[in-house]
């Protein structure tokens, strides 16, 4: 049995190690060893990895998307609320009541002054920084905090609660013990806001969720509210702000590209859409087998544990024959970079809001935008289920001023 082949290091920089074009090539499905014990089957190819993720009723999330990468993860099942593992119509429930807040369109169109207002106020600040700075910690987090944090108003004091939750949650080493212990302080913080919005209802994320379970046969219970508001901060602080830290080091590598989204702006949005399928947002979704069924003729036992390779499917030349090639002016294609079936990412639409602000905005303020150090000095995470880099140094000779009219 082989080892998981982990992406994220300075030899694969912007994509899936190599030896996940030759498991493509040889068929697709192999047994590996993960690195928190678990042992696997891994799916390589972009049709198989949809098959898994479109059917979960014969592959479930109950086991926990990234059980086979971070040990914080491990779980005998879903807790109350935690509906990223749960499947069927229990996770439908949640489901139904968030998407309306970050992913419904209407809504979009509604934050995306906000998300706006957000990226040229971090830009204005840099323009006040003398470089270089890690653009990754002062620019990518502090937007995406920034959103995220003002969509459940909380308030900038209190946000480092969720920065540090996120940080224990996605850092590889992490033990459950060390997860439970880093989420004490924010879970107790997020009872407050709970119990306070019950009985003040606002218009923040969080109140309009209350308002709407409130309104059906099953209302949400406290704790499972604290566990919905939990993972919207934690995903919204660190995914998305991965991709912008790991996209724009990628187009700061492909200046050809970066000179083409500096001129034309318009292209921002499927230059979004290029970024998330060329570098992939995690290391793979782990499943679990619920029946004994077969995945592209391989057969699979009942409590088989099965990983996803994103990374890979999103460069089977299947999907696209120049697959490892970035290109911003590409036309949007049907990748699964945000996941596919009922547990793509329900936050999907808010993470393209913030990518397209950036790559519109950034590139044309901060024409002169350059690595700070030498590329092969980046260090990049490792077994870890968020890729990026861990800092992203930069300099410039000058920010211009925002645009008026914005995206």
């Amino acid at each position: 049995m082989r080892e998981l082949p982990l992406a994220g290091e300075q030899r694969c920089p912007f994509g899936p190690p190599p030896e996940y074009a030759e498991l493509r090539a040889a068929g697709g499905v192999t047994r590996v060893a993960c690195p928190t014990g678990l042992d696997a089957w891994l799916v390589t190819r972009y049709a198989d990895v949809r098959e898994v993720l479109g059917d979960p009723r014969r592959f479930s999330n109950r086991p926990g998307t990234a059980a086979h990468i971070l040990a914080g993860y491990a779980g005998d099942g879903p807790g109350e609320g935690d509906f990223s593992r749960m499947d069927g119509a229990e996770h439908l429930r949640f489901r139904r009541h968030m998407a309306p807040e970050v992913s419904n369109m209407r809504r979009i169109a509604q934050l995306r002054p906000l998300v706006q207002r957000i990226v040229d106020a971090r830009l204005d600040a840099l323009a006040q920084t003398a470089p270089p700075v890690d653009l990754y910690a002062s620019f990518a987090r502090p937007v995406t905090t920034g959103v995220i944090a003002e969509l459940l108003s909380v308030p900038e004091p209190d946000r480092p609660l969720f920065q540090h939750a996120a940080e224990a949650l996605f850092a590889g080493a992490s033990s459950a013990d060390e997860v439970a212990a880093a989420l004490k302080p924010l879970l107790e913080y997020l009872y407050g806001m709970v119990v306070t919005r019950r009985a003040e209802p606002g218009e923040d994320v969080l109140s309009r969720m209350i308002v709407r379970s409130d309104q059906t046969d099953r209302p949400f219970t406290d704790n499972e509210l604290i566990a919905m508001s939990a993972g919207l901060l934690i995903a919204g602080y660190d995914t998305t702000a991965s991709m912008i830290g790991h996209g724009v080091l990628a187009l700061l590598e492909h200046p050809d590209e970066l000179a083409r989204l500096r001129e034309r702006p318009e292209l921002a949005a499927g230059a979004a859409e290029e970024l998330v399928r060329y570098l992939g947002v995690g290391a793979g979704l782990l499943r679990e087998v619920v029946a004994d069924t077969e995945i592209a003729g391989q057969p699979v036992r009942a409590g088989d544990l099965v990983v996803v390779a994103i990374q890979s499917a999103n460069r089977d030349e299947a999907l696209y024959a120049d697959g490892d090639r970035l290109d911003v002016g590409r036309a949007p294609g049907p990748h699964v970079g945000f996941g596919h079936g009922p547990h793509q990412c329900v936050g999907q639409q808010l993470a393209r809001l913030e990518l397209t602000a950036v790559l519109a905005t950034l590139p044309p303020r901060v024409p002169s935008l350059r690595l700070a150090v030498p590329f092969d000095d980046i260090r990049f995470k490792t077994r870890t289920a968020v890729l990026g880099p861990v800092a992203v140094p930069v300099a410039w000779d000058e920010v211009l001023p925002a645009l008026e009219d914005g995206l």
